[in-house]
C-alpha cells in the first residue's frame, strides 16, 4: 500500500498542505506549478480580480485545454483504427490473390 505524505505547495502566494502518496509527489508539485503559472497569467492580465475568480478561470482554461486534447486524441485513435482496418483488408486481399497462400 502506498503511504501518503504531506506536501506543501504554493499557489498564488498562498501555501497549501496536501496529502499525497510519496510516488505522486513530483506530479503534484508539477501540477501546482502549472496551476500557479496559469493563475498568475490571469491575475497579471488585470481582467479578473479576486483569488476565487482567478482560480475558477484557471480551472476553466485548463479544463478546456484538456477536453480539446482528449477530442484530438479520440479523432487520432479513430483515424488510426481505420488505417489499421484498411491495411488488414489490403493484406487479406494480397494473400487471397497469391496462389501459393490460397492452396496452403
Amino acid at each position: 500500500m502506498t503511504q501518503s505524505n504531506t506536501v506543501t505547495v504554493q499557489i498564488l502566494d498562498k501555501e497549501y498542505c496536501i496529502a499525497c502518496p510519496a510516488d505522486e509527489r513530483a506530479n503534484l508539485e508539477s501540477a501546482a506549478r502549472y496551476l500557479d503559472g496559469k493563475m498568475r497569467e490571469i491575475r497579471s492580465s488585470g481582467k479578473v480580480i479576486g483569488a476565487d475568480r482567478i482560480a475558477v478561470m484557471a480551472a476553466l482554461n485548463i479544463t478546456h485545454d484538456l477536453l480539446h486534447k482528449q477530442q484530438r486524441l479520440d479523432r487520432e485513435a479513430t483515424s488510426n483504427g481505420e488505417r489499421v482496418r484498411d491495411l488488414l483488408a489490403r493484406v487479406d486481399s494480397a494473400l487471397a490473390a497469391d496462389p501459393e497462400t490460397r492452396d496452403a
